[in-house]
């Protein structure tokens, strides 16, 4: 039997709020236990209930949510938080993850890829929208490239297994490119492009975009 998973919904627009719980209680597994307007209520919520899940907005008034999220583990030191805004700004991503989100998720997320990053964080996961994953990328690269002597890093000595249009859609994606960009730029469908990620992804032995940025600098790729 699938495990229930307890979810504390927090976003000051009851329409919001009521349209999200309706949409993730169609999943019997998912159960939404608490729903809180601002990130205080949702803390001391949290305290109370201790749910699986805190599912929280960015702005909100009395403290928002990534203040939140930063005080979350004194308050449920089990609870895993996600953001979901309609803001895809780098500063509040980054600000979310430096709090201790487990995941960011735009709100026009389709069903499918909410249920998928839920259930992603519920086991211990990571879990970032698609073009909110490129600018992590990007900033991760952007920081070791700056605490790092300025050097030019060697040529590739092998391709470790990728054929060359997989080592073209590899750099596009390291410069933080989306797969609807990389689509343009290389004449291919977007599900080509797709169909070539995944598959670099799995000869490299790689869950997302963070662990194939380190393992791209690793071989020598970048």
């Amino acid at each position: 039997m699938e495990d229930t998973i307890n979810i504390l919904l927090t976003d000051d627009h009851l329409l919001v709020r009521n349209g999200i719980k309706s949409l993730l209680e169609e999943d019997a597994s998912l159960h939404v236990i608490g729903e809180a307007s601002n990130g205080q209520e949702a803390l001391d919520l949290a305290k109370e209930l201790q749910p699986d899940l805190l599912i929280i907005d960015v702005r909100m008034p009395v403290m928002d949510g990534i203040e939140a999220v930063g005080h979350l583990k004194k308050y449920a030191p089990n609870t895993k938080a996600i953001v979901l805004s309609m803001h895809d700004s780098e500063e509040y991503i980054l600000k979310s993850i430096q709090a201790g989100a487990s995941g960011y998720l735009l709100k026009d997320t389709g069903k499918p890829e909410f249920i998928k990053a839920i259930n992603t964080v519920y086991k211990g996961g990571k879990y970032f929208s698609g073009d909110i994953s490129n600018v992590i990328v990007s900033n991760y690269l952007q920081n070791s490239s700056t605490s790092q002597p300025k050097e030019k890093a060697p040529a590739p000595k092998q391709t470790h297994g990728l054929t060359k249009k997989e080592l073209e859609i590899l750099s596009q994606i390291l410069s933080g490119r989306t797969n609807t960009e990389i689509s343009d730029n290389l004449g291919k469908s977007k599900r080509t492009i797709e169909t070539h990620r995944f598959n670099l992804m799995k000869k490299l032995n790689v869950k997302n975009l963070i662990e194939l940025s380190s393992k791209a600098r690793e071989l020598g790729f970048s």
